[in-house]
C-alpha cells in the first residue's frame, strides 16, 4: 500500500483557516444572519459575568456588529431554532443538534447520580412535584421554588430545589424555555423543543459519528483530542475510534506551530479547497471575549498563535499575572495584545485601564488608533461612552 505523505500547512495558513472557521476573517459588518452564525460556530458559550457585555452577546457581536443582545433570547423564546444545554459549559446550540445531543443528556444525568447529587436535593416524589408545577404553570425559574433557608450555605452551594432543577435539566427532563436577563426559565421539553427535533430518534453510534465529523469540520484540522474537546460530548476513546473508522476519508496533515515545529493532525476531505477559499483576515482590530470560541482551547491557541492565556477571575488578586477579566486583541491573523477595562455604568463610561502589547509586536500609533475605534464601537454596543483611553502600554 502506498504511503500517503501528509499535507503540510504553514502556520500562516493554519491561522487563516482557523480564523475563517471561527468567522473572524471577514469584516464584522453587512447583513446579520444570526442563526447561520450559530450554526457555523456550532456553539456559543453562555456566561454570567458582565464586564462590557456578557460573553454570548459579545461573541456574536464580534462576528457581526449589527447584533444586539435581545436578539438571542428572542430567537430562543419565539423562533425555537436554538436550544440551551451543557457542552464544556452552558451553551447555545442549533436546534437541529437536539437529536444528536440525547446521549450527552443521558450521560450527564448518569454522571450526576454517580457523583451523589441525589443525596442533597428533593427526593423523586418532590422532583415529580416540581415537574408537575412546571407542567401546570408553564415556564418557571428557580425563584418560583424558593424555600425558607435552613442555614448558611457555602458560596457555590446551591439550594436543594435548584439542584433538583439542574439535575432534571442536565438529564433532559426539563429544557430551557427562555431567559430574562440571565435568569433561566425551565419548561417541559414538549413546550420548548419543536416536535420535529424532539421526536427524532438517532442511534448512539450515529450521534457519535455526527459529533466527531462536525467537530472536525468546524476545527478545519485537529487531533482526536481537539475533536473530543470541541463539544466535550464524546470520550477520548470514542474520538480515537471514530478517526480509526473514518481514516480513509480523512486527510493527514502536518500543521506548523508558531515556533516552526510540526504537529501531526487530520483534516476533512475538502481541506485543499478550504486552503484555496479561506480569505486573508481583515486588518480590523477586535476585542475578543475571554470565552470566545476562537481562544477557548488554550492548547490550540498557544500552538497556533504563541499566545499564553488564561482567565484569572478565580485567581487571588495578588497572584494574577494580568487581571480579573482581560480581553485579547486580534488584529489580522495575530493576537497583538490584551487589555483590561474599567466600567462605570452609573456614569455610562467605559475606559481603558491597562494595555499589554504582545511581543514581538510594537504598539504603534496606528494600532492605538484602531483600538480606540473598536473601544468606541463596543461601548456603543453596551450602551456606554468611552472615557479617557490614553493609557501607556505595559510590559507583561
Amino acid at each position: 500500500m502506498p504511503v500517503v505523505m501528509p499535507l503540510r500547512i504553514s502556520n500562516r495558513d493554519a491561522r487563516r483557516l482557523w480564523l475563517d472557521a471561527q468567522l473572524l476573517s471577514e469584516m464584522p459588518t453587512g447583513p446579520l444572519d444570526l442563526i447561520g452564525t450559530i450554526r457555523r460556530l456550532g456553539l456559543v458559550q453562555l456566561d454570567t459575568i458582565r464586564v462590557i457585555a456578557r460573553a454570548h452577546h459579545h461573541i456574536l457581536w464580534s462576528r457581526n456588529q449589527h447584533y444586539r443582545a435581545p436578539m438571542l433570547y428572542r430567537m430562543m423564546r419565539e423562533e425555537r431554532n436554538i436550544f440551551e444545554h451543557f457542552t464544556h459549559d452552558a451553551s447555545i446550540l442549533p436546534i437541529e443538534m437536539y437529536p444528536m445531543w440525547r446521549r450527552r443528556m443521558q450521560r450527564l444525568g448518569d454522571w450526576m447520580v454517580a457523583r451523589g447529587w441525589l443525596k442533597n436535593m428533593p427526593d423523586e416524589s418532590e422532583r415529580a412535584a416540581i415537574m408537575a408545577k412546571i407542567a401546570t404553570d408553564g415556564p418557571l425559574c428557580s425563584a418560583n421554588f424558593d424555600a425558607p433557608s435552613t442555614g448558611p450555605r457555602a458560596m457555590w452551594e446551591k439550594a436543594p430545589h435548584k439542584r433538583a432543577l439542574d439535575f432534571l435539566w442536565y438529564g433532559g427532563a426539563l429544557a430551557t424555555a427562555h431567559r430574562v436577563g440571565f435568569t433561566k426559565y425551565y419548561a417541559l421539553p414538549e413546550r420548548a423543543i419543536p416536535a420535529r427535533w424532539r421526536e427524532q430518534e438517532v442511534a448512539e453510534q450515529a450521534q457519535i459519528d455526527w459529533l466527531c465529523e462536525n467537530a472536525l469540520s468546524r476545527l478545519a484540522f485537529g487531533t482526536p483530542g481537539d475533536i473530543k474537546r470541541f463539544w466535550d460530548a464524546v470520550t477520548m476513546k470514542e474520538a480515537h475510534d471514530w478517526v480509526a473508522t473514518h481514516k480513509a476519508s480523512l486527510v493527514p496533515v502536518e500543521v506548523e506551530s508558531h515556533d516552526g515545529s510540526l504537529a501531526k493532525m487530520l483534516a476533512p476531505a475538502d481541506i485543499e479547497q478550504r486552503l484555496l477559499d479561506a480569505p486573508a483576515p481583515t486588518s480590523r482590530l477586535r476585542i475578543l471575549n475571554p470565552f470566545d470560541p476562537a481562544i477557548r482551547d488554550r492548547k490550540r491557541l498557544e500552538h497556533l498563535f504563541g499566545f499564553a492565556y488564561r482567565i484569572e477571575i478565580f485567581v487571588p488578586a495578588a497572584k494574577r499575572l494580568w487581571g480579573y477579566y482581560v480581553y485579547p486583541l486580534l488584529e489580522g491573523d495575530r493576537l497583538v495584545g490584551r487589555i483590561e477595562v474599567d466600567m462605570d455604568r452609573r456614569a455610562g463610561l467605559l475606559s481603558l485601564a491597562r494595555l499589554w502589547p504582545e511581543a514581538p509586536w510594537r504598539w504603534t500609533s496606528a494600532r492605538q488608533s484602531r483600538l480606540e475605534s473598536e473601544l468606541q464601537r463596543i461601548a456603543r454596543f453596551a450602551g456606554l461612552s468611552v472615557g479617557v483611553s490614553a493609557v501607556a502600554p505595559l510590559e507583561p
